[in-house]
C-alpha cells in the first residue's frame, strides 16, 4: 500500500500597515508677559471642559446678585465675559475679588479654590467710574451748549422776517426808516454776542458756526440798506447848482470891490503948515 504525501502550503498574512498619525495644527498665542504658549480654547470648545464639572457661582455686584453656571476649569477672564453680558459692564472695567483678593484674567477657577456656590465680588474699576463721570459731564455740557444755540436760532428766525420785510420795501423803492434799521442791527449784534459766549464742542460747535455766519449775513444786508437809503436821501436834499447869464458889473478901482459904508480914522487934518529951513 502506497502512502500519499500531503504537502500543505501555509498562506502568509501581509503585515498591517501602521496606523497613520493625524497631524493636529496647534494655535499659539503670546501672553502679556511675552511667553509663547498654546492657545487656550474658549469655554465650551475645550475637550477638557466637557469632562470638567459645572459649578454654580454667586457673583455680588452692588445691590445685585447673579447666579452663574460654568465649568470649573474656566478662568476669571471667562467669568468676566459672561458678566459683561449680564451687567453691561465691559470686561476691562471689571475687578473680581475672591476671598478678599483680586484675581487675574488667566487664573483658573478650580486652581483658585472656587467651588460650587462660592461667592465672588464684582467691582467696577475706579478709573472707569471717573472716565464715565467725565464723559457724562461732557455730554451734559454739550447738551446745554446745543440748547443755547437753538435758543439763539429761534430769536434770529424772528429777526430774519423783519430783515426780509425791509429788503422787500427797498426793492419796491419804498422809504426805509434808518432808525429802524439801526435798532434791528443792534438786536442782531446782541444775538451774535450770545453765540460768542457759548463754549461748544462737536455738533453744538458746528451749529454755532452756522448761526454766526447767518447773523453776519443779515447784518451785512442791513448795512447795505442803510447805505443805500442814506445815499438816496443825500441826492434828494442837496440843491442843484443853477447857471444863469446875469453878470455883475465891477468897478475898475483897485481895492475892495465894495467900499465900506463908514470908515473911522484917527488922523486929524489941519490947515497949519510947518515951515522947514
Amino acid at each position: 500500500m502506497m502512502k500519499r504525501s500531503i504537502t500543505t502550503t501555509s498562506k502568509r498574512r501581509k503585515p498591517k500597515a501602521p496606523p497613520q498619525q493625524l497631524e493636529v495644527a496647534i494655535d499659539w498665542e503670546v501672553r502679556p508677559g511675552g511667553m509663547l504658549v498654546q492657545k487656550r480654547s474658549p469655554v465650551g470648545s475645550d475637550p477638557g471642559c466637557a469632562t470638567a464639572p459645572f459649578i454654580n457661582i454667586k457673583v455680588s455686584h452692588d445691590s445685585y446678585h447673579h447666579l452663574l453656571s460654568l465649568p470649573s476649569t474656566s478662568t476669571f477672564g471667562d467669568l468676566k465675559k459672561i458678566l459683561a453680558r449680564e451687567t453691561k459692564l465691559e470686561a476691562k472695567d471689571q475687578r473680581l475679588l475672591f476671598k478678599g483678593k483680586e484675581k487675574g484674567d488667566e487664573e483658573r477657577l478650580d486652581m483658585a479654590g472656587v467651588k460650587d456656590m462660592s461667592k465672588v465680588i464684582l467691582l467696577e474699576d475706579p478709573a472707569s467710574k471717573e472716565r464715565k463721570f467725565v464723559d457724562k459731564s461732557k455730554n451734559h455740557a454739550k447738551m446745554l451748549a446745543y440748547d443755547a444755540v437753538m435758543k439763539v436760532r429761534t430769536e434770529v428766525d424772528k429777526l430774519s422776517h423783519k430783515v426780509a420785510a425791509m429788503e422787500t420795501c427797498a426793492k419796491n423803492e419804498n422809504k426805509i426808516v434808518v432808525k429802524e434799521v439801526e435798532v434791528l442791527t443792534e438786536l442782531l449784534m446782541k444775538e451774535l454776542l450770545k453765540l460768542d459766549g457759548i463754549e461748544a464742542e462737536g455738533e453744538a460747535k458746528t451749529q454755532r458756526r452756522i448761526e454766526v455766519r447767518r447773523v453776519q449775513g443779515y447784518v451785512d444786508i442791513l448795512d447795505n440798506l442803510k447805505l443805500a437809503q442814506s445815499t438816496n436821501h443825500f441826492d434828494q436834499t442837496v440843491p442843484a447848482v443853477s447857471v444863469t447869464t446875469k453878470w455883475e458889473t465891477f468897478d475898475s478901482r483897485i481895492g475892495s470891490l465894495t467900499a465900506p459904508k463908514h470908515v473911522q480914522t484917527s488922523t486929524k487934518i489941519t490947515k497949519e503948515w510947518e515951515q522947514f529951513e
